[in-house]
């Protein structure tokens, strides 16, 4: 089976320079959502009917496309890709561009009532209380006859339910056997692809319907209060799909976790936590309120406290934050702890390291089983180039010392509070970078 996805409209409600297909829906542009769901669904080829800055989608998704020109209509658009239609052998499934709610489940129900069924065309339909706006799904006998848009709808046709949801499956052949016989003779003028039912009626083929389970799979976004909308809907699955695989949320209503995130069973995700872009997190962690962790992958039994995270690795029985940064490229190994008000750039810390106070560690390694003390800095730019540092294990850097790049620090070393290290320091020894105390006795008596 082979899908066409419509994506042509320009999106003027949206009110934005950006194609309204890569706005995104739960951190994923909608229309990579819809081509991951159909291609979870099996579906072999994905061709997109592109318009309206199509250059915007062609940089994230390559995949066969058509170019419509001139937007006419739903049937022009599939009319215009008649060439790829008839270089496959499959079933076509078309859809919207603007509906990424599809399920898999939706899809493989409509593959297997149309082959159940031997059908020639299936209409994805939905039954609600208030379908205005809506086109109409007419049925004789028990089949669809017809499909009329709300524009052309009659006054008893207006009090119709069953809706039309607009994804569509046909066979090959029987759309082929139609495409040519498509016209625009309605108020509005354009080629409609709901006239297809009532072109394969006319030729004694059989058309039928699929009605939702869930009405909300049919919305479509237009605006941006719908964009916003549809994010949640994909946010509530989300979370529930995580609640169900063992993992806690305090208050799903108010955690934010995005599409392609993992997590572990047991972790504890408390409110008020943004997790993003792919990050995977182990089993038995907590992460605390006001956290955010993006493209990130964390170990198991970890504790992340009103922090960031950013494309890092964070390995098992880790305590970050409060209040700390943990900036891109950073590799946080396991039982080391970074905590108020720290931020980590581009550095590993080895196993056991603590840096738990107001510190910069920028470009850095770490050894084993060292302290670093609070208000220690790393002075990694010299205004044109960023330099390491590098400190061994078993150290232990006193508070407000300043390390000066590029320099070099031994194993088992000590340097004195508030020391400006500018050379290397041999393992084994106390560093001293600091003035000598002078006391003036009586000097400010008033």
């Amino acid at each position: 089976m082979i899908s066409i996805i419509l994506a042509a409209g320009k999106g003027t409600r949206m009110k934005s320079n950006i194609s309204k297909l890569m706005h995104k829906v739960n951190g994923q542009p909608m229309i990579v959502k819809l081509v991951k769901t159909l291609d979870d669904a099996g579906i072999n080829k994905n061709i997109l009917i592109l318009g309206y800055l199509k250059e915007q989608i062609l940089e994230v998704l390559d995949l066969e496309h058509v170019v419509q020109e001139q937007q006419l209509g739903t049937a022009h658009a599939v009319m215009i890709a008649k060439d790829k239609i008839l270089e496959n052998n499959d079933d076509i499934l078309i859809c919207n561009g603007d509906g990424p709610l599809l399920t898999v489940e939706t899809i493989n129900r409509m593959k297997e009532k149309f082959k159940n069924d031997s059908l020639d065309a299936l209409i994805l339909s939905c039954e609600v209380n208030n379908p205005h706006g809506y086109g109409r799904i007419i049925k004789e006998n028990g089949r669809v006859t017809d499909i009329i848009e709300e524009i052309d709808t009659t006054i008893e046709q207006k009090n119709i339910k069953e809706i039309n949801a607009g994804v569509y499956l046909f066979k090959r052949t029987s759309l082929l056997s139609i495409l040519d016989k498509f016209n625009n003779d309605n108020k509005k003028g354009e080629y409609y692809l709901t006239d297809a039912v009532k072109l394969l009626n006319a030729e004694g083929l059989k058309v039928d319907s699929l009605v939702l389970e869930d009405e909300r799979e049919m919305l479509g976004v237009n605006s941006k209060s719908q964009l916003a909308m549809v994010s949640k809907i994909l946010r509530d699955r989300k979370n529930e799909k995580l609640m169900d695989d063992g993992v806690i949320l305090i208050d799903p209503n108010t955690t934010y976790i995005e599409e392609d995130v993992e997590i572990g069973q047991d972790s504890v995700i408390y409110p008020n936590v943004y997790i993003e872009k792919g990050t995977k997190i182990g089993s038995n962690c907590t992460i605390y309120s006001g956290s955010r962790i993006e493209s990130s992958t964390i170990g198991n039994n970890v504790s992340i406290d009103n922090s960031v995270v950013e494309q890092s690795i964070i390995e098992d029985n880790v305590s970050v934050g409060p209040f700390a940064h943990i900036r891109p490229n950073s590799l946080l190994k396991e039982k080391s702890k970074v905590g108020n008000f720290v931020e980590i750039k581009k550095s590993i810390l080895h196993p056991g390291v603590k840096c738990g106070h107001l510190t910069y560690i920028g470009d850095s390694e770490v050894g084993e089983n060292t302290n670093i003390g609070a208000g220690t800095i790393t002075c990694n730019y010299d205004g044109v180039k960023k330099h390491k540092t590098n400190i061994g294990k078993d150290c232990f850097i006193g508070s407000n010392s300043i390390l000066v790049s590029p320099v070099n620090i031994g194993n088992n070393v000590l340097t004195a509070a508030g020391s400006v290290i500018t050379n290397d320091i041999p393992e084994d020894s106390i560093a001293f970078g600091r003035a000598r105390q002078v006391n003036k006795i009586g000097i400010n008596k008033k």
